[in-house]
């Protein structure tokens, strides 16, 4: 069905005979391979010469002026809520350098820009005294600038991973959440996962305490993957098939942009719930050093450093240097956490218009911690009278053990020609090693024991994965009507060899584990080569036409999959093959319009696929899974604030998810599944001193087609039409408030505090169990020891799950419940010098 649909595309043809494939990766190759040589070629000169630029930019409140000037002049422009509230601007009309269009716009109102490189600027008072702050990130960011690197407080103005382009929050026709860097520390976050707990639609620990992936369910859709992280605009490139998955520290990011609703149509296949885009630390064009040290509860432990600054005079070289080194003995029994991160990057502005960052990402994790599951019966209520520790571990000390090794390697160029175009080109490569040995329970041995049978998995995996993501932006008006048209081509490709074992082993008493028992009966090893190869050509178009914004986009993907396997097994010789082709088609549309007192109503549809590396019972590939959805919704942003509140309505349906029984060694296709929901969102800075985020989500989701499961040589339909899945609650919200104290005794105080909320949600497809909701609560306390002559020096104490509350986190079948985070403390000192 899939491919009679695709051959009415007319790049059907092409697409069949190869010829267009190989033409793109023919020109992706080549492109890559020339990004050093252009800055010698001289193309940057054409705009090297331009000093001035034309602006016919409305009066309005000072920050919407200040932001359309920034996007328009291609400069990187910090503010603060607190400095631009209240006031107004006159616009801007006439020719006009970008120190002169500042000059004009910030007249009487007692502001300056302050220059650090001559295309990055921040907005001081007159008399700016402040003796240390975080200098601004100077991404050259043509068509990204403000959508990147730092910012102050909670409230981000515009994000690219909706558009690929730098886009006002307010004029996106779609649902968008950024977490900044400020609220990543002063919540003490440790994973990405918990970096999003405040962010409505995201479920962040579907598989409970665990750190070792970072787990997102969105909008309802778990896979069980981690197949929808992106970091600085290019997918992870983890197999999500295996346990060969990359993560990266929190340490490391500047802000992660949430886009909720499918996403294909600039980024290929990805999951119909959303994409986690990670944004990394960028260099620094001023000197910044900070150090610091953390300890907590269970055994946590670590330091970090995160050096920036220019390399030469004239500020053309700047570089950053980050690392992490911590360890922790986790909540579990038996089970530690281990990790020693390092990340250089280093940015060149090769030309006024020109600029090279080059990125690499070290990461050695000797210990993973603890990842599994234990029965609903004995968890979600008492069995034999006993509930299962908190602190359980159902392995072996002996045998238990994850490490993982990753280095990614890449760059970002970009280009800006003239006023009218700019050439972006991102690459990375990614190396990963990781093995495995894991002693996992499965359900109780009698119906009456106190006993869990227990089995044995282990692998050993290497990845080899790149990805290379071309861009051409132009920016022209038509008339009146303003276009950014995005043309792109992207390659991607991976590698995986897997070698697995497996086996049984005695089994375990969950109210008092005995361990030694540790002989395993071997069961027979496989050994897989998986690959993946996806080529993509996409178009897009952002309208801009009075108060009318308009998203247009369309995406032709070529995606190949396959899967040899290197042992003999039952009917496969060595070097048999289950590969896949599939070619798709993908778009998006959106409307929006900005009211003059802030309210953007808005509409949009948008599609994803996303391929099945799996096979089923008899070893043939699944169809991919199919995701559309129809969003409307309801922006505002008050005049002369960066607060934000957005509500929007939405539906996803999907068809031909994937998915396994832990015990069984291939996959099923679950029919279909509809999603269908409320998310509200407030993002606010109330004050100067107080900070306030604010969420709810409501979904709805169950399966609108009964699954159809093939078990041996008979069909078996299971009847569960209009049940919902499991790992999906209802109703999920949360607060979280922030303040600063500035006067009097309590000068350099900071206190936060948050409450989240989960609701029940399923156990079992068949909707027999229920896991019942559960409350949460946050604390921060934050002091300035500057203020005591401590200059620079900085302690916080972070507490989550404050009251210790014991709670299953979800299920995804009543054989494997996953017990929730037990309180934990941290304590950082930070020293910025």
């Amino acid at each position: 069905m899939t491919v009679r649909a695709i051959s009415k595309n007319p790049l059907h043809f092409a697409a069949e005979s190869g010829v267009l494939r190989h033409a793109i990766r023919a020109a992706l190759f080549s492109t890559a391979l020339s990004v050093g040589l252009l800055p010698t070629l001289g193309v940057a000169a054409q705009g090297s010469e331009v000093t001035s630029h034309r602006y016919n930019i409305a009066a309005g409140p000072l920050s919407d002026v200040l932001n359309q000037f920034a996007r328009q002049a291609g400069i990187t422009l910090s503010t603060t809520p607190a400095q631009t509230q209240g006031l107004q601007s006159p616009g801007l009309q006439g020719d006009y350098s970008a120190d002169q269009a500042l000059s004009h716009l910030l007249n009487g109102t007692g502001l300056v820009a302050v220059s650090q490189d001559g295309s990055s600027y921040v907005l001081r008072p007159v008399a700016e005294t402040e003796a240390l702050a975080l200098p601004t990130t100077d991404i050259k960011g043509f068509a990204l600038g403000n959508a990147l690197g730092s910012m102050d407080g909670y409230n981000a103005t515009h994000s690219q991973i909706a558009t690929k382009t730098s886009t006002a929050l307010l004029e996106t026709s779609q649902s968008v959440s950024v977490v900044t860097r400020e609220q990543m520390d002063d919540q003490g976050s440790q994973t990405v996962s918990q970096a999003m707990r405040y962010t409505p639609g995201v479920l962040t620990n579907p598989y409970g305490a665990t750190h070792r992936y970072d787990y997102v369910a969105m909008r309802g859709f778990n896979d069980g993957s981690v197949d929808n992280i992106y970091l600085d605009g290019l997918k992870s490139m983890g197999d999500s098939g295996t346990y060969s998955t990359m993560q990266v520290d929190p340490y490391f990011l500047e802000r992660v942009d949430i886009l909720k609703g499918p996403s294909s149509v600039l980024y290929g296949r990805s999951s119909p719930g959303g994409l986690v885009a990670l944004t990394s630390k960028k260099p620094l064009y001023e000197p910044y050093h900070q150090v610091q040290a953390t300890v907590g509860t269970q055994g946590q432990r670590g330091m970090g450093f995160d050096f920036s600054g220019p390399v030469d005079d004239d500020k053309r070289i700047a570089y950053r240097l980050t690392g992490l080194a911590d360890q922790s003995d986790t909540q579990f029994d038996h089970n530690k956490e281990k990790r020693f991160a390092l990340a250089p990057t280093v940015s060149i502005d090769l030309t006024e218009d020109t600029s090279l960052t080059l990125q690499a990402y070290l990461q050695h994790d000797p210990d993973g911690g603890y990842h599994g599951g234990v029965p609903a019966d004995g968890t979600i209520h008492q069995r034999n009278g006993n509930r299962i520790s908190p602190n359980f571990f159902e392995g072996e000390p002996g045998i238990d053990g994850f490490q993982r090794d990753q280095q990614s390697f890449g760059y970002q160029f970009e280009h800006r020609f003239n006023d009218v175009f700019t050439a972006r080109q991102n690459f990375r490569y990614l190396d990963s090693k990781v093995k495995i040995d894991q002693v996992y329970a499965y359900g109780w041995t009698t119906p009456t024991s106190n006993e869990l049978n227990r089995y044995y998995t282990g692998g050993d995996e290497k990845l080899h994965a790149f990805i290379v993501d071309n861009m051409l932006q132009a920016e022209f008006f038509t008339g009146a009507t303003k276009h950014t048209v995005l043309m792109g081509a992207d390659y991607q490709r991976r590698k995986t060899v897997v070698d697995w074992t497996s086996g049984g082993l005695a089994p375990i008493d969950a109210f008092n584990p005995v361990y030694g028992n540790s002989a395993i009966d071997f069961y027979s090893p496989t050994s897989y080569l998986r690959r993946l190869e996806q080529t993509g050509i996409y178009l897009q178009d952002l309208i801009e036409m009075d108060k009318w914004r308009f998203s247009l986009g369309l995406r032709q993907d070529w995606v190949e999959t396959s899967d040899e396997n290197r042992l003999a097994e039952a009917g496969r010789p060595v070097g048999t093959e289950i590969s896949d082709k599939r070619t798709k088609l993908t778009g998006r549309a959106g409307a929006l319009y900005l009211f003059d007192n802030g309210i953007a109503p808005y509409i949009s549809y948008s599609e994803s696929f996303n391929p099945n590396s799996y096979a089923d019972s008899a070893g043939n590939p699944l169809a991919p899974t199919d995701g559309t959805q129809w969003e409307v919704g309801l922006k505002y942003q008050p005049p002369g604030t960066d607060n934000l509140f957005t509500a929007s309505l939405f539906r996803i349906d999907q068809e031909n998810l994937a998915t396994k029984l832990p015990q069984e060694n291939f996959y099923r296709a679950v029919g279909a599944v509809r999603s269908q929901g409320l998310e509200l969102e407030a993002h606010m800075q109330l004050t100067d001193n107080l900070k306030v985020l604010g969420s709810y989500t409501f979904t709805d989701i169950e399966y609108s087609k009964s699954m159809i499961s093939t078990l041996s040589t008979d069909t078996d339909v299971i009847e569960n039409k209009g049940n919902s899945p499991t790992q999906a609650p209802r109703h999920m919200a949360s607060v979280w408030a922030d303040y600063k104290f500035d006067s009097a005794a309590l000068d350099g105080l900071r206190l936060g505090g948050g409450v989240r909320y989960v609701g029940y949600s399923w156990a079992d497809a068949e909707n027999t169990l229920k896991v019942p909701s559960y409350t949460l609560f946050d604390a921060s306390v934050g002091y300035d020891l500057g203020k005591v002559g401590l200059k620079g020096v900085d302690v916080r104490l972070n507490a989550n799950n404050l009251t210790n509350e014991s709670y299953v986190a979800s299920c995804a079948s009543l054989n494997f419940c996953y017990l929730g985070e037990e309180r934990n403390v941290a304590a950082t000192v930070s020293y910025q010098f």
